[in-house]
């Protein structure tokens, strides 16, 4: 992830399987898992646990002890605090100080769908929600580890700015925000610690608690092989204990194999149903607001379709890139899910075949808008391996498609068939 403090916050989490730069599936997390994590890593986080109904979230207060203690629904997105459900009732985090209120809080969120900033107008229905301990805060702190891809290294980001979006804060006061990065073999060293601490402008006990709570968050990054994990807001409470409030995890699919544990915490509910049936057969999917889809191969050419679509007046349905050596069951599968969107109006496939030939490809295109019985526009561009093959299969076939030259050329019919 480069350091560009335009994505140091998870960003669009309204799905538990994200992607950055159109090419690396991020699995997230919940809050509440998030806190088994930092439980299980020795992160000091105030206590709690989740409850899948409102009798449940009374008997969490009561176990609890009793005491003010705070309710937040559980979903994937950020701004639960403002968010609204669409019954009316406003927050998606709340306080409460005995196990009654705690269970009429909890029951006013449950099977409710909640709206936010990150969510849409589509909202996220609430299933869950998280009891805990509410702390007295004294100062709020951002804090966060990501990948470096520049640098090929972890870095932490640390700020005095916790509780904000820390995009305002870089752009407002950018003075305001550290980073240090660690070096993958040397690993997170004392001076850098001391760095972090003064930074922050902790001392005495609460310089302790965060070295041992930064040392941990570390190893868990690490172990658990995550391509992020943000703390927002990190607090010292007015007695002075060093905890980490909320926190955001990404972990990387590709090491996904190495961690059941983790697997086994996707909430599939919480993602766009055409991601989860992409994500079955490989392909890299993500919906997004316009009406020319795209079928592409190569993260790179896929961003660079989605742009010349809109360079020509368009605006496109969704990312898919089918990956370099796509099969024509894949391409099948793609076509499915492309017109599982009510709202595509065109499809536009862009190919460049390296491994991946363009006859095979072409073949799977027919087949699919054949079985589909596709009754819209389809433009096809194909270049690279056995492309004349491929060109002369599209031609030599009774469907409607429209062959492109180039890619400028595919955009703009596509664009035209679309508004015609």
């Amino acid at each position: 992830m480069p350091i560009a403090l335009t994505v140091l916050v998870p960003g669009r989490s309204v799905c538990a399987c994200r992607r950055e730069n159109g090419d690396r599936l991020i699995m997230n997390i919940h809050e509440y898992q998030a806190k088994e994590l930092f439980d299980q890593f020795g992160v000091a986080s105030p206590q709690g646990a989740v409850a899948n109904s409102a009798e449940e979230a009374a008997a969490v207060a009561v176990s609890l002890g009793g005491g003010k203690l705070v309710v937040k629904a559980q979903v994937h997105a950020g701004g639960r605090g403002k968010g609204t459900f669409k019954n009316g009732f406003q927050g998606g985090v709340h306080l409460g100080d005995s196990p009654e209120k705690i269970q009429e809080l909890a029951a006013s969120m449950l099977g409710q769908t909640l709206v936010t900033h990150q969510t849409g107008e589509a909202g996220r229905l609430v299933s869950k929600v998280m009891v805990g301990e509410a702390v007295a805060i004294d100062r709020e702190f951002y804090l966060a580890i990501l990948l470096d891809r520049e640098t090929c290294r972890p870095v932490i980001v640390a700020s005095t700015e916790g509780g904000m979006d820390i995009e305002e804060v870089a752009e407002s006061t950018p003075e305001k925000i550290v980073r240090e990065f660690v070096h993958p073999l040397a690993g997170l060293q004392p001076y850098q610690v001391r760095k972090l601490i003064k930074t922050l402008g902790l001392v005495g006990d609460e310089a302790k608690q965060f070295s041992k709570l930064i040392k941990n968050l570390y190893k868990l990054f690490l172990a658990c092989d995550c391509s992020m994990v943000e703390i927002n807001p990190l607090v010292v409470t007015k007695d002075g204990q060093v905890l980490a409030l909320d926190a955001k995890f990404g972990f990387d699919d590709n090491a996904l194999y190495r961690h059941p544990n983790i697997v086994a915490m996707r909430d599939e509910t919480e993602e766009d149903p055409r991601e989860v049936e992409a994500s079955k057969f490989d392909l890299n999917y993500i919906g997004l607001d316009g009406n020319i889809a795209c079928l592409v191969n190569g993260a790179g050419l896929a961003m660079a379709t989605m742009d010349i679509i809109k360079h020509f007046g368009g605006e496109p349905a969704n990312f898919l890139d089918v990956g370099g050596g796509a099969t024509k069951e894949q391409v099948s599968a793609a076509f499915k899910i492309i017109l599982g969107d009510p709202k595509v109006e065109g499809i536009l496939v862009n190919i460049f075949g390296g491994i991946m030939q363009c006859d095979i490809i072409a073949e799977g295109i027919l087949a699919a808008a054949a079985e589909l019985e596709l009754a819209i526009p389809l433009v096809v561009r194909l270049e690279g391996t056995n492309v004349e093959q491929g060109k002369a299969l599209i031609a030599g076939s009774d469907l409607a498609v429209i062959s492109a030259d180039n890619l400028n050329d595919a955009a703009k019919k596509i664009v035209a068939a679309v508004k015609g």
